[in-house]
């Protein structure tokens, strides 16, 4: 199972980053500037681990940021014009199996974690989004030209570090 994740991922990444390269449009700027903003601010805690919450200074977005924020912004609207015109829909069990995954991560307090989801919207898109992403690549996947490649667990292992590293 560990294999099959990391040869999915390492799939699901070059996968994107052709699309990345393929792909060219106009980008809604208040949507790259918020997504910039994120960033910045996601890597800004990773680097301070010892600032929790919000109470510091506003960090602002690098060129580096912008360009993440961009393919990130870019690959989502792709990902969701291709789905809605696939129709790809996510069914209630699989939002309930992508809840109780979650709710997994809380032990003893699985019930509460699931009514909170199930009365916070913004919670309930964080987990559908992922789950939509995912069947849109597998949609994607399946009716493209794919060849599979042998590689050993070295080279596996490498690939993922790969990603990691980025």
């Amino acid at each position: 199972a560990e294999y099959s994740g990391a040869a999915r991922a390492v799939m699901k990444r070059a996968l994107l980053d052709q699309l990345d390269t393929a792909v060219s449009f106009d980008l809604p700027p208040s949507l790259v500037e918020a997504e910039a903003k994120q960033i910045a601010h996601q890597l800004w805690h990773e680097e301070n681990p010892e600032v929790e919450g919000h109470d510091h200074p506003e960090v602002e977005p690098t060129a580096d940021h912008v360009e993440l924020a961009e393919r990130r912004v870019r690959l989502g609207l792709l990902l969701a014009e291709l789905g809605q015109k696939a129709k790809v829909e996510i069914t209630d069990a699989e939002m309930s199996q992508a809840i109780m995954a979650q709710a997994r991560q809380y032990p003893g307090q699985e019930r509460q974690f699931f009514e909170f989801v199930q009365q916070n919207q913004q919670m309930q898109q964080q987990l559908r989004a992922p789950l939509f992403e995912d069947k849109v690549v597998d949609h994607i996947v399946e009716n493209a030209s794919v060849s599979e490649k042998e590689i050993n667990k070295d080279d596996l292992q490498k690939a993922v570090e790969a990603l990691e590293d980025e």
